[in-house]
């Protein structure tokens, strides 16, 4: 039946199109959809940080450039109390023991949290067991850890102390002997940490893929090459973040800080004196409310910087596919 109209009447206007589609075109792609929802979970965090951290850093760093009494009583002095720093012979020697500190925990750290994420890698009930037992000491208040160990260690009457005579060691002031006191401390926070440390370890071992180990076995390769070509070179990142992590706990962390205070107080003779330490003693024993900012402010300049070389020279931990 004829309807009078044209068969290209039937056929839509092209200049009417869906006034959707160019806006769709000219909207956000699926990556930056991504980027814009990856930053607006960071934000929050963000935020925190900028808060908690950022502002006091900055505080510090003002409060560094006066003299404070503890009073309310404020007083310019601009750089004084940097260059006091460079005149205190015992800024000097808290400075070398925070370095011996480091020195002394960060490999052990990474030693030993290895080890024990390879020793109860796989998965079974006994080494279920083993994990729970080696961070349980990480779920201990640092202050209960510190004055545990104090009470073993002890002169005299320690459990520690009745022990070593039957390893022919007899005499050994573990706390007020300035050779042993530092070793002492060093050795507590090392138990504290390394479980801590394993289940890092744990998590970048499990994201090893098996099928390397299985190829490389085929080809006749030992465990110990298995080690040394596949498990820590794809450890990369996991080595990187761990020995990051556990050099600012070294230089700054919540246990160079209570272990130390607690057991020995920054003594004998401040060997066991770290920055944290003897900064919170100038601020809170002797009302150096500015000096112990300008000390702060130091300390967290250079641990950017030793960050920043050190992210530089690992290249962040990535691998090197060259």
């Amino acid at each position: 039946m004829d309807t009078g109209m044209s068969p290209h009447q039937n056929k839509p206007d092209q200049s009417q199109a869906d006034p959707v589609t160019p806006l769709r075109r000219k909207g956000l792609s699926a990556k930056h959809r991504e980027w814009i929802a990856g930053y607006l979970f960071v934000l929050p965090d963000a935020i925190g940080l900028l808060i908690f951290l950022g502002l006091p850093m900055a505080l510090s760093l003002v409060l560094a450039l006066f003299e404070v009494n503890g009073f309310g009583g404020y007083r310019f002095v601009g750089f004084a109390n940097f260059l006091r720093m460079g005149k205190d012979p015992l800024f000097w020697q808290a400075a070398r023991v925070t370095a011996l500190y480091a020195v002394l925990l960060v490999p052990l750290l990474y030693v030993c949290g290895l080890g024990l994420a390879l020793l109860v890698q796989k998965t079974n009930r006994f080494n279920a067991v083993m994990r729970a037992m080696f961070f349980a000491p990480h779920m201990v208040s640092l202050v209960v850890v510190a004055v545990v160990w104090q009470f073993m260690v002890v002169d005299k009457i320690g459990v520690i102390n009745k022990l070593t005579p039957l390893l022919g060691i007899s005499g050994v002031s573990f706390l007020g002997d300035p050779q042993f006191a530092l070793v002492t401390v060093v050795f507590v926070s090392l138990w504290f940490l390394m479980g801590f440390y394993m289940l890092i370890f744990l998590g970048g071992l499990q994201d090893i893929p098996k099928e390397y180990y299985e190829a490389a076995r085929i080809d006749g390769a030992s465990p110990y090459h298995c080690f040394w070509h596949i498990t820590l070179p794809l450890l990369k990142p996991t080595s990187f973040f761990v020995l990051m992590v556990s050099m600012v706990a070294a230089v700054a962390g919540a246990q160079a800080f209570d272990i130390i205070y607690v057991m020995t107080k920054g003594g004998p003779a401040n060997s066991t004196s770290v920055l944290i330490v003897y900064i919170y003693q100038q601020a809170f024993s002797f009302g150096a409310f500015g000096y112990a900012a300008a000390m702060s402010s130091v300390l967290v300049i250079v641990l950017m910087l030793v960050t920043a070389i050190f992210f530089v020279m690992t290249k962040g931990g990535r691998f090197n596919y060259d």
